[in-house]
């Protein structure tokens, strides 16, 4: 059954229509891009067993949250090792597999919740369902970009564009699924109506001449639940946070989804093209550097080439998450205390979404463009805009302490949604870039292993952003500390100024309760705390330029014999490109 699955059974016939094959690939895409809508899972985990507010069992929010981390690193060590697989096998086979990954590892992760197993949460959605998330993310570039030799970079720009809307499908939907399956638990009163003791830092209950174990539910957690409930007492373990049934309902839907999707996988018959469409003369592809030839998988290895773009591709998304990973942070932080009657918490709500609006939308729009200025003119718009656009953000910051103007905020949200187009944009064009400097029969297995990039930015971007953004606070908790007379320091926090380590270590002293005391013109440093950030994310650009410059036609050499191992010759009219 499976040897039906495999790519010279799924050779499309003449006359087949190319344009049946994206939407499955964007299908598949949407499905897998949910993980970006991980954070809605992270409130009702920590709360299995109190279901309105966090009992003594339930999982705390810090070994909740690296799975979605697991899920990611497994995405990248999939697509590295699963790429040559890929095209051995072909999309089809690797798209079931995705399904069953994916879907299953959703199932096997609801199992993990309802017998409260943290182990299977871990293994079914981090493990196997990361998993599932790199085969499903390469089953359809090399398919899309044969299919569409004329428009490379807007065949993946579809599909990958899909990854980055997956999310803002996935989000509402989840909320949705939560809220069915939702049950509140058994409500016995107002805090006060009933006598509680407390053993073993546990609050208990007399109910029915049992003791049992209660939570205490405030006007916050009451607010949070998807259901109308009433402050007060709740005992644990009567409730369902509705979870495990969201995880069962995904996890089929996913498999069903991603297996049709799978099943509309065509790919062309060898040396097939578009009616009407010629490959570009050698003077055309040299300009735009599109090879004529095949790199191996195993030989791009063995290419400056391969480890060039593994920094452009690693040093872009680092940047991007530079940004994404603290936005609604920066936008609080600098324009919440200058422009409060405009940045709320709505407009805060509104701007993350535009987040992955404009993520989405860079992805279709710069993968397009690339088809039109070449790849790696593309690449140099994003770094040397990009480079612009971070250092822009510190100046609006200084700007706005000074001058609360409008003008600051339109400039900071401007720049940090181009950004966001360049970051998804980076995704969406990288594939392309690959079968221009590869060629095309090897590209998916190259980009598989190309992903451990995004792999190891996932690990960078954030530390950098943290022991930055700490570096950035502690400096200016000293500088601020030294402005501040001693007296008024002793008589604020109870301690004199050389326990400010401590103090601090202990959260007693911030920013904000110093600038209470701060001589009067102190300029409120807050909105420079992401400059140092910010800097570092543009110097990482000026690197990931130089790299993109570097990047220049793979010698001879590398290059498959014409003919060999199925390749195509070299089109008539056209040369190999020159090293």
């Amino acid at each position: 059954m499976f040897d039906r699955l495999k790519k010279e059974h799924i050779v499309a016939e003449d006359g087949f229509n190319r344009w049946k094959v994206p939407p499955a690939s964007i299908a598949i895409h949407l499905c897998i891009g949910s993980v970006y809508a991980w954070s809605i899972f992270n409130p009702p985990l920590i709360k299995q067993f109190g279901v309105v507010a966090a009992a003594p069992e339930d999982w705390s929010l810090s070994s909740v949250v690296w799975i979605f981390s697991v899920a990611i690193v497994f995405l990248g060590l999939a697509a590295a090792f699963g790429g040559k697989w890929l095209e051995e096998v072909g999309p089809r086979m690797v798209g079931v597999v995705a399904a069953f990954c994916w879907g299953g590892g959703f199932i096997i992760g609801g199992f993990g919740i309802m017998t409260h197993q943290l182990w299977l949460l871990y293994l079914g959605y981090g493990v196997i369902g990361g998993c599932g998330l790199g085969l499903g993310y390469v089953s359809p570039v090399s398919t899309l970009i044969r299919w569409f030799p004329d428009r490379r970079g807007m065949a993946t720009g579809m599909a990958i564009m899909g990854f980055g809307g997956g999310a803002m499908i996935a989000t509402p939907i989840k909320e949705y699924l939560l809220g069915l399956f939702y049950k509140a638990p058994e409500y016995l009163g107002p805090e006060g109506s009933v006598a509680l003791i407390t053993e073993g830092g546990k609050r208990l209950a007399e109910v029915n001449g049992q003791m049992v174990e209660v939570v205490i539910a405030g006007a916050k957690q009451v607010a949070a639940a998807p259901v109308a409930l009433q402050e007060g007492i709740y005992v644990v373990g009567t409730g369902n946070t509705g979870a495990a049934g969201t995880f069962f309902t995904l996890g089929i839907v996913y498999l069903v989804v991603m297996i049709i999707a799978a099943f509309s996988y065509r790919v062309p018959r060898e040396g097939w093209r578009p009616a009407g469409w010629t490959p570009p003369t050698a003077d055309a592809a040299s300009r735009k550097m599109i090879t004529h030839n095949n790199v191996h998988i195993d030989q791009a290895l063995k290419t400056p080439q391969f480890y060039l773009l593994w920094i452009v591709l690693c040093f872009n998304v680092t940047a991007g998450i530079g940004v994404i990973g603290v936005a609604k942070t920066m936008m609080t932080e600098i324009f919440g205390t200058t422009l409060p009657l405009i940045v709320n918490s709505a407009f805060a709500a509104t701007y993350v979404f535009m987040i992955s609006v404009f993520n989405m939308v860079g992805r279709f729009f710069w993968a397009s463009t690339s088809d039109f200025i070449g790849r790696k003119n593309t690449y140099h718009c994003f770094f040397v805009l990009g480079i612009i656009l971070y250092l822009s953000i510190p100046f609006a910051a200084e700007q706005v302490s000074v001058n609360p103007a409008v003008t600051w905020l339109v400039m900071f949200y401007a720049a940090t949604m181009i950004i966001f187009t360049m970051y998804g944009g980076g995704f969406a064009t990288i594939p392309a870039y690959l079968a221009d400097i590869f060629g095309t029969k090897y590209v998916g297995g190259i980009h598989g292993r190309l992903l451990t990039a995004w792999s190891t930015a996932g690990v960078l971007g954030p530390l950098a952003i943290t022991q930055l953004r700490n570096m950035s606070l502690n400096n200016a908790i000293t500088d601020l500390a030294a402005k501040v007379d001693p007296s008024a320091f002793a008589e604020k926090f109870g301690a004199g100024v050389d326990q400010l380590d401590q103090l601090v270590a202990a959260k007693t002293v911030t920013v904000a309760r110093l600038m209470e005391i701060a001589p009067a013109g102190t300029v409120d440093p807050t909105p420079s705390l992401y400059n140092t950030t910010m800097y570092a994310m543009a110097g990482l650009l000026v690197i990931a330029l130089i790299a993109n410059s570097l990047v220049k036609p793979v010698h001879d050499k590398h290059h498959m014999e014409a003919g060999a191992d199925g390749t195509s010759p070299v089109p008539e009219g056209a040369e190999p490109a020159k090293a």
